[in-house]
Order: structure tokens, then C-alpha cells, then sequence
């Protein structure tokens, strides 16, 4: 089995909070991880995918949270949201910590039903699918190191482009690892899109014209890594602006998709305030763009997208199990002045990273990082051009070159 990374703070807020809710997307290993974590402190576990199951908790919440022990897992909580209220009248009679481990493939704090529910009561974590390292047996802590400019000339086992390829094209899902040919990838992908955009869309909201979900979904796979023009997009598919945020948001729930906000503060300049959209699984946005290793390498627009858009992925993974938990933020200003990713300290200190597909790299590529450092004063820490580069080069005050290979793989 796999190491999760997330398994510490999962062990950890079952110490001090009484109800824990692992979300996340399906099929990212959430079922396995909590039932491991069920042998080894001996909770109970229960399923909403069983349909017996189901019913039995629909037709009576109340009674069925009182009739098993604690403590208790329950795998796809959102099916049944309220169960939430009958764990939260069993959570205010006791206080105690540890009752309760819930999983969701919704993300909780997108669901009010859900989310207002356990207020003060819950601690939510998110599994993604596999990281680089996880799938790799190593320990990466790169977010720390950046947070903490822990960043040195540390050499790395060198990843080729190749082997980074292959990676993106193969995504994150544990059970792809296992899949021996692009047939049977390409089968999976299908069956997992259809599974969740027919199904699961429809156990968060009843919505009509479901139809047109997954060809909202396949256009926003080109828009990957770009702004999310909610006005363009209505005109590019014939839908109202209403219906296009109420489905962007429901595919944001299901973690098919991510919203990344745009950093901006009264700084006595113009900055984009759109919120640039992301696909939560490398893989997964390969499929849809219908890319494979042969035509990959010769398109560099989509290996540019593909790229930039597995480096979210990363950041996203690192981040949720970091002890520095920074938020993530792109930069633009109007001019077109842009840092791909930045990281913000709870202090407030910006780590801004470029991302570059080549291998030589130029004073040039740190112009939007230079335009960050000139607006940002003391609140900018460091920048970096992350790209294949075989180490770590400065470029000025704080400004670095960060090789992929110790992005990924760490300076332990």
C-alpha cells in the first residue's frame, strides 16, 4: 500500500477534534486510506455506496448514527447530508475527540448543508490523487523549504523530459498505476467521467439539462491554466452566465476542477481579478485534450498547459500537508505582467513561481517575478523560475532558478 502523506494530520485531528472529514475526488484512495486507518484504531466502517446502506440512513438519520458504537467511519458522507445534523446532536451531548471519520467526494466547504452542519466541530482535509513522491516512496517537503528558504544547490536524481511526460500523461488515480495500456486508460477515463458527471453531479443537485455538463467540461479543458471568462464562455457554448457559475461550481465540488484566485492589494496599480481555472488531475485533462506520448512533444502550446497545470497539482498536494499551509495565488498585473503561482505565509510574505518547459533559462524569464518584487516591497521573499534546469542558479536579490527535479523530489 502506498504511504499518504496526509496521514499524519489525519491521525493527528482525530486526537483533539470530534469529527473529521476526509474529502476529495473518487477514486483518489480515500476508501483504502481510512480503512487502514479503521484496522489500526478500530472504528467501525460504513459505506454509502452500499445501497442498503443508503436507504437506511436516508430513511432515518437520527437512528442510524445512534445504532452503531463510536467511533465510526462513514465512506461518501455528501450522499446522505443529513446525517451531518444526527452526528451533530451525538457530537454536542460529548465533546470527545475522535468520533467520527467521514469521507466525502464533495468538497465540504462548497456544500452549506454540509459544512454549516459541524462548524467549530469538524476538522475537513483533502486527499488528492497520488503526488510525485508518494508514487515515488520519497518525503518531499518542498512547500516548508520554500516558505523557510531552506533552497540550496542540492543535486537530485535528474528527471528526463520523457519520464516527466509519461508522468503528466498518466495522472495521479491510484488505479491507473496498475492499468498496463493506453486502452485501458483511455476505458477508465471514460468510465470515470461518465460515472461522476451523471451520478454524482446529480446526488449534489437536481439540475436540468445535465447534458450539457460534459460539454462544458471537455471546453474547459482548453481553457486549462487560463482565465476563467464566464462572458466568453457563454457565448462560446450558448449557455447564461447563471447556469455556467452554478455548473462550474458543481464541478469544483466534485474536485474535477480548481478556481485559482488572482493576488491582488491596493498597491496603486492595475491587477486581473479573474480567477484562472485548473484541472485537478494531469491525467485526467490529458484524456480530455486527447493527448498521448506521440503527439505530446511536438505541440508545445498543450505541453505548456499540461506542464503548468501538473505543477498546480503538486503545489495543491504539498500544500494540504505542510506545516506552513500557505495560500495559492497566480499574478497579473493589466499590462500582462505575470508570476504563474505565488505562495502566501500566514505572515503574509509572497514566494512567487514562474514555470518554464525548457532548460535554459534567461533574466527575461524573471521580469513578472521583478514587477511582483517592485509592487510588493517587503512582503516579496523570494522568486523562483521553475524549469529543467540542472540546478539552482541566482539571478539577483531572491530571485533563483528552482530545477523540477528538486521541486518534486525535495532537498532532504
Amino acid at each position: 500500500m502506498i504511504f499518504r502523506r496526509i496521514t499524519p494530520k489525519i491521525l493527528q485531528a482525530l486526537k483533539f477534534s470530534p469529527v473529521v472529514l476526509l474529502n476529495g475526488a473518487r477514486q483518489t484512495g480515500k476508501t483504502t486510506l481510512v480503512k487502514a486507518i479503521a484496522k489500526e484504531k478500530s472504528f467501525r466502517y460504513v459505506t454509502l455506496d452500499d445501497l442498503t446502506t443508503l436507504h437506511a440512513a436516508k430513511s432515518d438519520p437520527q437512528g442510524f448514527i445512534a445504532a452503531f458504537d463510536k467511533p465510526l467511519i462513514i465512506d461518501e458522507v455528501q450522499r446522505v447530508p443529513e446525517l451531518l445534523l444526527a452526528i451533530k446532536a451525538r457530537v454536542d451531548q460529548s465533546r470527545q475527540p475522535g468520533q467520527f471519520l467521514l469521507t466525502g467526494s464533495a468538497n465540504a466547504l462548497m456544500l452549506p448543508k454540509i459544512s454549516e452542519s459541524l462548524v467549530g466541530r469538524m476538522v475537513i482535509l483533502t486527499l488528492f490523487p497520488l503526488s510525485y513522491d508518494e508514487i515515488r516512496g520519497q518525503k518531499n517537503t518542498i512547500i516548508d523549504d520554500l516558505v523557510e528558504q531552506k533552497i540550496n544547490s542540492t543535486q537530485a536524481k535528474e528527471i528526463s523530459k520523457n519520464e516527466l511526460f509519461n508522468f503528466i500523461l498518466l495522472g495521479g488515480f491510484p488505479e491507473l498505476q496498475k492499468l498496463a495500456n493506453e486502452k485501458q486508460k483511455k476505458a477508465w477515463f471514460q468510465s470515470y467521467i461518465s460515472t461522476i458527471l451523471q451520478r454524482d453531479i446529480q446526488d449534489l443537485a437536481r439540475i436540468n439539462g445535465i447534458f450539457e455538463l460534459p460539454r462544458l467540461f471537455s471546453y474547459l479543458g482548453y481553457q486549462a491554466g487560463s482565465l476563467l471568462n464566464l462572458s466568453n464562455l457563454s457565448r462560446e457554448l450558448g449557455m447564461p452566465v447563471s447556469t455556467l457559475k452554478r455548473y462550474v461550481t458543481l464541478l469544483e465540488a466534485i474536485f474535477l476542477v480548481h478556481r485559482l484566485p488572482a493576488w491582488f492589494r491596493n498597491i496603486g496599480k492595475r491587477l486581473i481579478k479573474t480567477p484562472k481555472v485548473f484541472f485537478n488531475d494531469s491525467g485526467l485533462l490529458s484524456h480530455l485534450l486527447g493527448v498521448n506520448a506521440e503527439n505530446l512533444e511536438s505541440n508545445p502550446k498543450i505541453s505548456g498547459q499540461l506542464f503548468e497545470n501538473f505543477i498546480f497539482q503538486e503545489l495543491i498536494k504539498q500544500i494540504s500537508w505542510s506545516e506552513s499551509q500557505p495560500q495559492l495565488y497566480y499574478f497579473r498585473t493589466a499590462a500582462g505582467k505575470e508570476v504563474d503561482f505565488i505562495l502566501e505565509t500566514n505572515n503574509g510574505q509572497l514566494i512567487g513561481i514562474e514555470i518554464k518547459l525548457k532548460e535554459t533559462i534567461q533574466s527575461k524569464d524573471f521580469d513578472g517575478l521583478r514587477e511582483l518584487m517592485n509592487l510588493t516591497n517587503g512582503q516579496f521573499k523570494a522568486g523562483y523560475v521553475l524549469s529543467l534546469s540542472k540546478e539552482v542558479v541566482p539571478f539577483g536579490n531572491n530571485l533563483f532558478t528552482l530545477p523540477l527535479s528538486l521541486f518534486l523530489q525535495g532537498f532532504n
